[in-house]
């Protein structure tokens, strides 16, 4: 782990790169550890001999699952980015971090249970965005928002294999004090605004009724 300019960074160290995009992510403040992961990968899976969530080795290679199991553990909820939507969508202001999902290209040409893919943390910091990849030696500065953007295109171009997850902090629910009587129109009122909550990654203008993740 180094601290660059501020910038919390964990670099990698055998195939515990969920774990360091996790703690990059969330820049040190209460970090996860390794058996915390893998006891996550029980929790997912219970009494499996060949947990499906790891590496069968036990070194890590942890999978989306265990990502999204660790995120609610932090009071985030995690979105799928569909790539055939344009970055400029997103609505920035509401969305903490975002990880995403690269192949490791030494280990395609090997059978399937032995191909790995690399994860890694992307976030801004002090108006500036950070690619928190623990294969970098230090920290990358993207640039700004639109730099940003340019970059979350050019990653997630169709021909790529490239994932992109959104990670969003869930607020408290809040009630409002008074009268419980609720009426129709409080009641069409409130499914409105848990719907545009759950759409809340997504600029008003590109949020649909059902709440789809697609053009």
């Amino acid at each position: 782990m180094s601290v660059s300019c501020g910038i919390y960074h964990e670099r990698q160290s055998r195939q515990l790169c969920a774990l360091h995009a996790l703690n990059n992510l969330f820049q040190g403040r209460d970090p996860y550890t390794k058996s915390e992961l893998d006891e996550y990968c029980y929790s997912l899976t219970p009494r499996s001999w060949l947990n499906p969530h790891r590496s069968w080795f036990g070194w890590g290679n942890y999978d989306v699952n265990v990502i999204m199991y660790a995120l609610q553990q932090h009071h985030c909820e995690t979105v799928w980015f569909d790539k055939r939507r344009d970055p400029k969508c997103l609505n920035l202001d509401q969305i903490m971090g975002f990880i995403l999902n690269v192949r490791s290209p030494l280990t395609q040409l090997l059978p399937p249970p032995f191909r790995m893919r690399h994860w890694l943390a992307l976030r801004c910091i002090n108006g500036r965005y950070y690619n928190l990849d623990s294969k970098l030696r230090q920290p990358t500065c993207l640039g700004n928002e639109a730099n940003f953007l340019n970059y979350l295109r050019e990653q997630l171009r169709p021909h790529t294999d490239q994932e992109l997850f959104i990670v969003m902090t869930n607020d408290p629910t809040k009630r409002d004090e008074g009268d419980d009587a609720t009426t129709s129109a409080d009641s069409e009122q409130m499914r409105v605004n848990a719907k545009d909550n759950d759409q809340r990654w997504l600029k008003p203008q590109f949020r649909n009724a059902k709440g789809n993740n697609t053009n």
